[in-house]
């Protein structure tokens, strides 16, 4: 696979942006990773040994906002946690795959269950696991402070961190994108 374009939300490079954009509007799934993309990767460990993930409520509206605007939403964790699950239910997240050490595979099984190519997709990841999914969608993103082998192979960087509004500013870009955005807002305001 040739080496994507870059753009970050607040480039100044047209050319970028505009592949991004372009790559953005036809979207018909987003797939997110966990740990690093929609948590700031830490994991916190509770006193029965637990792990204890946090979330950021600007992500999760933005995942919701996607799929009011028909978006279908997938994770795709190397993790299992039912944390996630939890999360993932009341985010109305379709397709959640855990625990998966080949994330391929899961995005080959996500793409038969709801009858889309991977040119449609797009996926967030922030390190080498995501490699995999990434090279092969259509729109591939990350955060900030993703690894610099995942960054140089993203259509989009967001301008912020992992768990730190980088789902929101993804999924804003991509509502903007395909001609949502204002209408959603609109619904909002009412």
């Amino acid at each position: 696979m040739s080496q994507p374009s870059i753009a970050q939300s607040t480039s100044s490079n047209t050319v970028h942006a505009a592949d991004a954009r372009a790559r953005a509007a036809r979207l018909r799934v987003m797939v997110f990773d966990v740990d690093g993309v929609l948590t700031d990767g830490g994991l916190r460990y509770g006193p029965a040994g637990e792990v204890i993930k946090t979330f950021d409520s600007l992500d999760g509206h933005g995942l919701k906002l996607l799929a009011d605007a028909g978006i279908v939403t997938a994770i795709i964790s190397g993790r299992h946690s039912d944390i996630v699950a939890k999360r993932a239910a009341d985010l109305r997240v379709a397709h959640v795959y855990q625990g998966v050490h080949d994330k391929r595979a899961a995005f080959e099984d996500l793409c038969a269950k709801v009858s889309v190519t991977a040119d449609v997709c797009g996926h967030i990841g922030d390190d080498w696991p995501d490699l995999p999914v990434l090279t092969r969608v259509g729109f591939a993103a990350c955060p900030a402070n993703a690894h610099a082998e995942v960054r140089a192979r993203c259509h989009w960087i967001a301008g912020t961190r992992g768990g730190e509004g980088a789902a929101r500013e993804l999924c804003d870009f991509i509502l903007r994108a395909q001609g949502r955005y204002d209408a959603l807002l609109a619904e909002a305001l009412v």
